[in-house]
């Protein structure tokens, strides 16, 4: 009889994997440009450099108008990156869209993300914090399975973060707050809603950051080659 091979990754995963990572590398990168055009953030509907700012991120800007306190200004890259930011944030959008749809319709999210009962207990959570604070490598069973962090990580970022992103990048669009504007007044006006986006690029910076990391520390080379190939590093399972 022949064998089918388990694959770790479905095909969906995989790809959205690879097309969400680098949108939003684009969308750092771009989006970076274009915070240096004005590093200043403000709150409420209207903020510029007449009025006072929240904080102001401390480098040079690349706008001679916009006061930052040194004695030159960088190269103004503000025309390629909001192409590209608008570009990259419509790729992750409709990425993300067929990721949740085909995930629903599949059980991704009830069989691969959703986390035990048992395992959202306070003793199993302290336990797996504590085996991730002694950068304690995963097990061999981690191959195949998501851990009680993982998912409780992967479901905030997906269905909080993300949308919470995507929502106060779409307040800063003019089109965006003609059609609905009480979306952009619940979040306290459009300056309100870039310095929350600023806040929760941050937060993403962090997870892709410590993502990384723990994927060196389970075994770079075969984790990366699990998202590519969907096959994991132990010796397969056939069913």
């Amino acid at each position: 009889m022949a064998e089918t091979l388990r694959l770790r990754h479905s095909f969906l995963v995989r790809v959205t994997h690879w097309l969400t990572t680098f949108s939003f590398l684009a969308l750092l990168v771009s989006g970076s440009e274009i915070v240096v055009s004005h590093p200043r953030f403000y709150w409420g509907e209207t903020g510029n450099v007449n009025t006072p700012a929240l904080f102001t991120i401390p480098i040079a800007s690349s706008r001679a108008a916009v006061p930052t306190g040194y004695g030159y200004v960088l190269p103004d890259q503000n025309g390629w990156s909001r192409y590209l930011h608008f570009q990259s944030a419509w790729v992750l959008i409709m990425t993300g869209l067929l990721y949740v749809a085909v995930g629903f319709s599949q059980g991704h999210f009830r069989q691969n993300l959703l986390p035990a009962l048992s395992d959202v207990s306070v003793t199993r959570l302290a336990i797996s914090i504590a085996q991730h604070l002694r950068f304690a490598r995963p097990g061999a069973e981690e191959a195949w399975s998501y851990n009680v962090l993982q998912r409780m990580a992967y479901l905030l970022i997906i269905f909080v973060l993300f949308p919470l992103i995507i929502w106060t990048g779409l307040a800063m669009s003019p089109s965006f707050v003609s059609a609905i504007p009480a979306a952009v007044n619940v979040l306290g006006g459009q300056q309100s809603a870039r310095t929350l986006h600023f806040f929760l690029t941050g937060a993403l910076v962090i997870f892709l950051l410590v993502h990384v990391f723990m994927v060196v520390l389970a075994g770079f080379r075969s984790r990366v080659r699990a998202m590519i190939t969907g096959r994991a590093s132990e010796p397969l399972e056939r069913v």
